[in-house]
Order: C-alpha cells, then sequence, then structure tokens
C-alpha cells in the first residue's frame, strides 16, 4: 500500500475528511515533497484551527487499519471511473480487484421488482457474462437478482455498496456479499464502521454509473434511486438501456419514460 493510500485512509477514517477534500490531497501529492505536512495546511485552510486540532487528535487516535483500498492514482483504479464528476478518491475493496480494469455493465431496477425483471435477467445475463462484469448496488429486488444470476452462470460481477465493507446491508443479502467477496469484488467509498446514511445511496449509483460502458434499467418506478443511476450515466455519456413495460405497471413506467425521453429500448436481448 502507497503512503497515499494510507495516509488517505487515516483521514477518512477520522469521519472528518470528504472526497472532494481528498481529492485535493492527491493533487497535492503530486507535487509535493511533505505530503503530510502540504495536507494539514490545506485541512487548517479549509477548516479554520479548532476543527483542525480535533482532526489531528481523531488521527492520532486510529489504531492500525488492515483496510485494503486503492487511491484515484493507483494503477487499479479504472480510467472510466477518472472521468467522472467527483470520482472517488478512494475506494475500499474485498475481493478480485482487476475486475476494476475489465469492460462493465450495470445493471439495476427497482427493490420490489415483479418476476417480470427475474425472468428479463434470467434471459439477458447470460448472453452478457463472457463479455462484461456486471455491475450493481447490492440492493433488494434487482439488483440483488443481476449480482445472482451472474453468479450462477459463472461470470464476474462487482456489488458497489452504501455502506462500509463490515456492515451487511440489506441484512437479507448477507450470504450473497460474502459471496461476491470470495468471487467477484465488493467495493466502498466508505470505511469500515460508517454509518450508514440515505445520502450514501445516490452517491453510491454515481460510481455504479461510472465504472460501466452501459447501464440497463429493468423495471422503476418514476421515481425512483434507478432514474438517478440513468442520469447519471448520461451525464457521463454512457448509453442507458431500458426494459419496455406494460403501460398501466407502476413498475415499468420509469423505464417507458426513459424510452421516451431517447434511451435505446431493449427488446431483443441478443442485440447487446
Amino acid at each position: 500500500m502507497t503512503e497515499l493510500t494510507n495516509f488517505l485512509i487515516k483521514c477518512r477514517l477520522t469521519g472528518m475528511v470528504s472526497n472532494q477534500i481528498m481529492l485535493k490531497i492527491i493533487r497535492i501529492s503530486l507535487k509535493s515533497d511533505n505530503l503530510r505536512e502540504e495536507s494539514f495546511n490545506l485541512l487548517k485552510t479549509e477548516w479554520g484551527i479548532d476543527k483542525f486540532h480535533q482532526f489531528l487528535l481523531l488521527l492520532s487516535n486510529q489504531p492500525k487499519n488492515n483496510c485494503q483500498a486503492i487511491n484515484y492514482l493507483d494503477d487499479n483504479y479504472p480510467d472510466i471511473l477518472r472521468t467522472i464528476y467527483n470520482p472517488p478518491a478512494l475506494l475500499f475493496f474485498k475481493g478480485n480487484i482487476a475486475l476494476l480494469k475489465t469492460e462493465c455493465i450495470a445493471i439495476v431496477g427497482s427493490r420490489l421488482a415483479s418476476d417480470y425483471s427475474h425472468r428479463c435477467l434470467g434471459g439477458l445475463v447470460p448472453r452478457l457474462v463472457n463479455r462484461y462484469t456486471i455491475v450493481s448496488g447490492l440492493a433488494k429486488g434487482v439488483d440483488a437478482w443481476a449480482h445472482e444470476t451472474t453468479l450462477k452462470n459463472n461470470g464476474s460481477t462487482i456489488a458497489v455498496i452504501g455502506s462500509g465493507l463490515d456492515t451487511f446491508y440489506p441484512k437479507e443479502n448477507r450470504f450473497l456479499q460474502a459471496e461476491i467477496m470470495q468471487k467477484g469484488l465488493v467495493i466502498s467509498e466508505y470505511p469500515p464502521k460508517s454509518k450508514i446514511e440515505p445520502w450514501h445511496f445516490p452517491q453510491r449509483n454515481r460510481i455504479i454509473a461510472g465504472l460501466s460502458q452501459k447501464v440497463i434499467i429493468t423495471e422503476a418506478k418514476k421515481k425512483s434511486g434507478s432514474l438517478i443511476t440513468a442520469d447519471l450515466a448520461l451525464e457521463n455519456n454512457r448509453e442507458v438501456l431500458a426494459i419496455p413495460g406494460r403501460i398501466d405497471v407502476t413498475l415499468s413506467a420509469g423505464c417507458n419514460k426513459l424510452i421516451e425521453e431517447g434511451a435505446t429500448p431493449l427488446i431483443d436481448f441478443n442485440d447487446l
């Protein structure tokens, strides 16, 4: 682990250093011979002396960490993720880090998805696993089904989670998360023992979209996290594909709306 990564981990573990500040520290590291001193000068300027002293106290009390992580400058960090707005400065991981450098396609959808999504994934995923690593968010419903179907078809999968790697959320996906850690890759920008916050999940979605060449939405309501992921993908020039559904079904409203707005309708899975 590099000196920069180790320093960023310690900063992140204090709970005080944001991703944006870590990106500034990374920029400092490119031209500095004294990373620690110049980073401390930055933090004093950003926060003021009182908050900086609070940070120093937390930093000095950090136990030795056993976290695995990569930073924005590491060779294992995927180029495609560097192109997004506010890319994660630090990614904690467990599993096969080499998967970050593979061709990825994201599959996301409703947590309350119907059997329609399940059937679609059963036909779609086997056609993708020989060409793509499947990325999703390990949520209930479509996310979990995408990971499970990939593993059943001996494919590679990356789970991007909105909690620390020591947390299983939702709890019913505990064994699935453990299996992905063994056979695929689980990543998070949040350190161990992080409190789960609602805003972590939209933030996580930018990483899902950022890692992927394409994003597939199976089922989604008109207002959903899946549509946030789709919007983020479009902002970063990724192709968005949506599986159309019946116009009288609430869970298809989001996908149908995406298609109406220009997303590619995914009708024949052999076209991918």
